[in-house]
């Protein structure tokens, strides 16, 4: 078995396989081995294929993925006077309709690369989801935590692909510790939000919209940010464009939350080298509510070195972007819609004039439909006799 070469993102101490964390409490991340020459590319089996110069040396031998990635960069309507170019990167259209599946794909491998037979996860909603399916179709036991406050509602989606559903009560945040603490005693390989292989996934998204712009690096990236992972595997991705020679630039990376769960904002906002747990959060954007992320430092690291920012977004603003970008044809989880939301709040605070702006829309709406009783429906009726005369009327829209 091949080792992999791992770093704290903090203090820098070297590991190997076997670990998730740094002593010292902060994230790792794979070292990639340097080449002299670096090439990447679209290739029709899949990202594994096509980034293969920068990621892990990890084979799929059982066909195990399930078309993760290459998801669609759209081009939104929202270009102003000012020359901006705006885009959205569509994850909602993976396999189980988020980001996570490119980290759950990768985790999956690892852990088969590994020796393991065992995969689980901490998690309420996407990356559960995400979890089970590839787990399951590598065949492997498959566990997922939970709270045990969970909605039923969100149980099924996770159940269907016949894993195991723990609902464990106590402190959610500290379940991420004990769960990769409880791993290693049982072999279990605890693929949570921001472990390594986790990460590598994410920053496939980077390669990708590199070459969707063609090989161009956007000026800013928009990330609906929870644990940090997904920002942090988006930074490393641009970051080892531009140390292989295929880019010149890193673009500023900005993180959105929802005012009602924004521990990654306050801490920035307020000068803070660390962040401290966000009390009562109460946010419809249920796949960013995470009150203590454990990548909530480094990406404050992340955002000092890359000249970053934050931005947090009310209730209302959300459900306003939700709406918006279904009007652009994309339904997205109110998670998503933080992004899109984020560029008003941008816009008089950053010079975004030819700018060219990517908003990551993280999930699909279908993740959570019960927030369509907060918009208006369009609902008219009639009488089969009366179609013609009422297709005849000008609609009244809200």
């Amino acid at each position: 078995m091949r080792s992999l070469g791992l770093i704290c993102t903090a203090c820098g101490k070297e590991y190997s396989d076997g670990h998730f964390r740094c002593e010292c409490g902060e994230p790792l991340e794979v070292v990639i081995e340097k080449k002299k020459t670096v090439k990447i590319g679209f290739n029709r089996f899949g990202i594994l294929n096509s980034f293969s110069d920068l990621l892990p040396g990890l084979e799929d031998k059982n066909s195990l993925s399930l078309g993760e990635g290459f998801t669609p960069l759209t081009r939104l309507g929202d270009t102003d006077s000012s020359g901006m170019e705006l885009y959205a990167k569509n994850e909602s259209v993976n396999p189980t309709w988020s980001f996570k599946d490119r980290g759950s794909y990768l985790a999956v491998l690892d852990a088969i690369r590994r020796g393991y037979n065992h995969i689980g996860t901490v998690s309420t909603g996407n990356m559960a989801a995400s979890v089970a399916a590839y787990g399951k179709r590598a065949g492997l036991e498959t566990t997922i935590l939970v709270s045990d406050s969970i909605p039923d509602e969100k149980v099924s989606p996770i159940s269907i692909y016949g894993c195991r559903i723990i609902k464990v009560a106590g402190d959610y945040g500290q379940l991420y510790y004990n769960s990769l603490e409880a791993g290693r005693n049982s072999t279990i390989y605890f693929a949570n939000s921001d472990v390594p292989m986790r990460v590598e996934g994410s920053k496939t998204i980077a390669f990708e919209i590199f070459l969707q712009l063609g090989e161009r690096v956007p000026d800013f990236v928009i990330v609906p940010t929870s644990s940090g992972g997904n920002l942090r595997g988006i930074e490393k991705g641009f970051r080892e464009l531009r140390d292989s020679g295929l880019s010149a630039s890193i673009p500023r990376l900005i993180v959105a939350q929802a005012t009602g769960c924004c521990p990654i904002d306050l801490a920035f906002s307020s000068r803070a080298s660390k962040i401290t747990r966000f009390h009562h959060p109460k946010t419809m954007a249920h796949a960013i509510e995470n009150p203590f992320p454990p990548s909530g430092n480094a990406v404050l690291r992340i955002l000092k070195k890359n000249d970053g920012m934050t931005v947090a977004i009310d209730e209302a603003n959300i459900l306003k972007a939700q709406r918006s970008l279904a009007n652009n044809g994309l339904f997205v989880q109110p998670a998503s819609a933080v992004a899109y939301a984020a560029l008003s709040k941008l816009r008089g605070e950053m010079d975004l004039r030819k700018a060219i702006v990517v908003a990551v829309l993280t999930g699909s709406g279908l993740k959570y439909p019960a927030i369509l009783k907060e918009h208006s429906s369009y609902v008219e009726s009639t009488a089969l006799a009366s179609l013609e005369e009422v297709l005849k009327k000008k609609p009244t829209l809200h």
